[in-house]
């Protein structure tokens, strides 16, 4: 199934009292074509926390780095990989991560 998604780029700042905020900047939009999607559990400092995986190919694209969060149906994904697809050329293939 193909969707369509946003690309974003977190950007953080100083408050006026001296606090931290995340907004987010959008980079681009992008057609992913999406793959299996995958539950496990995570354990980081005595902390058990649900973590979700898929992988998408998109249209190899320069701006895709590691770091960006893509958006679509409602939930913001982390790209916490990119590599080039070996059964299609001019393709990418995303791996994606969020926490629940």
């Amino acid at each position: 199934m193909k969707v369509i998604a946003s690309l974003v780029r977190a950007v953080e700042a100083e408050t006026p009292y001296g606090g931290r905020v995340v907004s987010y900047e959008p980079v681009g939009s992008l057609w992913l074509s999406l793959g299996a999607r995958r539950r496990r559990e995570r354990t980081e400092a005595g902390v058990t926390r649900g973590v979700e995986t898929l992988s998408a190919t998109v249209r190899a694209d320069p701006r895709l780095a590691e770091g960006l969060v893509v958006r679509f149906g409602g939930a913001d994904w982390g790209v916490v990989g990119v590599e080039a697809d070996p059964k299609a050329a001019g393709r990418v293939r995303l791996n994606l991560e969020r926490a629940r």
